[in-house]
C-alpha cells in the first residue's frame, strides 16, 4: 500500500521526452499505487480548458485511464496552472483540492500544498499572486479569444523568467516562519510541496515537537516523487 505525491512536471509540447516519462510512470508505478497527488505545475502554461492543444487530451486520457484502473487522482493548482477547471477535471477523473489540503495517511497527519504560498519573501511574485488569482481577473482573461491568451501568457513567462534572473535565491525559497505557522494551523508533523524544485527532506523543531518538510523536485531531467506508506516517507528521484 502506498500513496505517490508529484509536482512542477510543466509538460508541454516541446519537451516530448517528460511526458513519455510521466506516461510510463502512470502506466509503471501509479496504477500501483492507492492514489495520485499532484501538487501543481503538472502543465508548464494553462490558458483555458478550452485550449485545443493535443498534449492536453493525451494526458487527460492517460489519467482517466489511471481513474478507470481504481487509483483516484487529485490536483493542487500550481502557479503555471491556476486556472486549470472543471472541463479538464472532468476529463481526466481528476478531483480539485483546494491551496492546502490535510490527509490522513497510514497513520500520519501530512498537509500538502504547491509550495509557492510560502514564499513570502518575494513581496513582488505575492503581489502578482494575489491580482491573478482574483475571480474577476480570471473571468475577464478567461473570455478573451484564445489567442490573445496565448500571447499574454507568453509575454508573463518572458517577464517571470526575466524577473527571476535578478531575485536571490534565498528570497524564491520558502519562508521558514511561513512553513511553521502553516504547520502549526493544521496541526501537523509532515508537510509535502513543490513549487522551489529543491528536493529535499528537512527537519524542524516545532513547539510540540520535531517535524519533517519534504520537497518535491522538477522533472527537467529526472522525475521526482514523495511515496508514503505505513512504513515510511521516500523522496525518490528515477530516470524518464
Amino acid at each position: 500500500m502506498s500513496t505517490l505525491f508529484i509536482a512542477d512536471l510543466h509538460l508541454c509540447a516541446q519537451e516530448p521526452a517528460i511526458t513519455a516519462g510521466f506516461l510510463r510512470f502512470l502506466q509503471q508505478e501509479a496504477v500501483q499505487a492507492d492514489a495520485l497527488y499532484i501538487l501543481g505545475d503538472l502543465f508548464e502554461a494553462w490558458i483555458g480548458d478550452d485550449d485545443p492543444e493535443p498534449l492536453h487530451a493525451e494526458i487527460a486520457a492517460a489519467l482517466k485511464a489511471l481513474q478507470q484502473a481504481g487509483v483516484p487522482c487529485y490536483f493542487i493548482h500550481g502557479n503555471r496552472d491556476f486556472l486549470l477547471g472543471k472541463r479538464f477535471a472532468n476529463a481526466s477523473g481528476m478531483t480539485l483540492l483546494p491551496e492546502q489540503q490535510v490527509l490522513e495517511l497510514y497513520g500520519r497527519r501530512i498537509l500538502i500544498l504547491h509550495g509557492d504560498t510560502l514564499c513570502t519573501d518575494d513581496l513582488p511574485y505575492q503581489k502578482f499572486r494575489r491580482r491573478v488569482h482574483n475571480p474577476l481577473i480570471q473571468k475577464l482573461f478567461l473570455a478573451m479569444p484564445l489567442r490573445w491568451r496565448l500571447k499574454i501568457a507568453a509575454n508573463m513567462r518572458a517577464r517571470s523568467q526575466q524577473s527571476n534572473q535578478h531575485k536571490s535565491l534565498d528570497i524564491m525559497d520558502v519562508n521558514p516562519q511561513a512553513v511553521e505557522q502553516a504547520m502549526v494551523q493544521h496541526r501537523v508533523r509532515w508537510m509535502i510541496h513543490g513549487h522551489t524544485h529543491r528536493p529535499a527532506v528537512h527537519s524542524l523543531q516545532l513547539a510540540n515537537g520535531e517535524a519533517q518538510r519534504v520537497v518535491l523536485g522538477a522533472w527537467h531531467h529526472q522525475g521526482s516523487m514523495v511515496k508514503v506508506t505505513a512504513d515510511a516517507v521516500e523522496l525518490i528521484q528515477f530516470p524518464f
